[in-house]
């Protein structure tokens, strides 16, 4: 992966609440990897292979008239991406008691000390979708659990589940970097009993897991809901992110045909992270 070329765009958005989750939701929809927020701007990127110069055109968001962007784009070579996220990671605390920080990070006196090097993957506490579902992990009681991490990014989440006592982990993963990247980061935390998949829910078939995370995003959950469902046990807790609370509906409607009942969800900046059980 060392010679992998990636497109940096740069936008600049007014107003940027919420129009930079907007954006962001769409770019991660079009097939772009990673983002960096910075004061006004949103820096995202995506691998040249899957870059078109006018891929776009046909993005809502950019017709939006509530909202003003502008942007431009250049190579970047992925030896260099270290050096964009370490001039704009700054470690984040969730609920006081987690912490998620760089390598490079001094550590503070927190219950639960993650180390994550991003590097083009998505996943560091710092997107509300990740850091509800670090609340939900932290809320519920995994010791001793099966957990599947759908989506895992970073690994972030299969690496609290870890640390909070669940004793057999799947992170799987559709994207060779995130899979590469999330392998790193469970030894970095010494989660190494964590099994790190690159894959889709295919992966699925036949396994049972007491606890199921998935951060992606509504068509793909709305696409996966059943495998989900098949691969709960009884009992089992379901923790979905990635959609807005517009969508919460139509999440829930597909969960309860699925004999999965709602039971709560978080809400920050118009993104949901929602709790079925069965």
């Amino acid at each position: 992966m060392s010679d992998t070329v990636y497109i940096e765009y740069r936008f600049k958005v007014k107003p940027k609440d919420p129009a930079s989750d907007l954006l962001i939701a769409e770019l991660g929809e079009a097939g772009f990897e990673s983002f960096v927020e910075e004061d006004d701007d949103v820096l995202a990127y995506i691998q040249k292979t899957d870059w078109s110069e006018g891929m776009l055109e046909n993005l809502p968001i950019l017709d939006n008239s509530r909202y003003k962007f502008t942007y431009d784009y250049k190579e970047i070579a992925q030896e260099n991406w270290n050096a964009t996220w370490e001039q704009n990671f700054q470690p984040i605390i969730v609920d006081d008691i987690c912490m998620i920080r760089a390598p490079f990070h001094e550590a503070i006196n927190v219950e639960y000390d993650i180390i994550i090097e991003p590097k083009m993957s998505f996943g560091t506490g710092h997107h509300e979708t990740t850091h509800m579902m670090l609340q939900h992990i932290l809320q519920l009681d995994v010791k001793g659990k099966t957990v599947l991490d759908m989506g895992s990014g970073t690994g972030v989440l299969a690496i609290l589940a870890g640390m909070r006592g669940a004793t057999t982990i799947d992170a799987i993963d559709i994207d060779n970097w995130c899979y590469l990247n999330a392998k790193e980061n469970v030894e970095r935390n010494g989660m190494g009993f964590i099994s790190v998949y690159e894959g889709d829910v295919a992966l699925l078939d036949g396994k049972k897991y007491d606890l199921i995370i998935a951060n992606i995003n509504r068509n793909i959950l709305l696409a996966d809901l059943p495998s989900y469902a098949k691969s709960l046990n009884t009992g089992g807790v379901l923790l979905l992110s990635g959609f807005y609370t517009e969508d919460l509906e139509m999440i829930t409607q597909k969960c309860t045909e699925l004999a999965l009942k709602f039971e709560k969800n978080l809400e920050r900046n118009n993104w949901v992270a929602a709790k079925y059980v069965n």
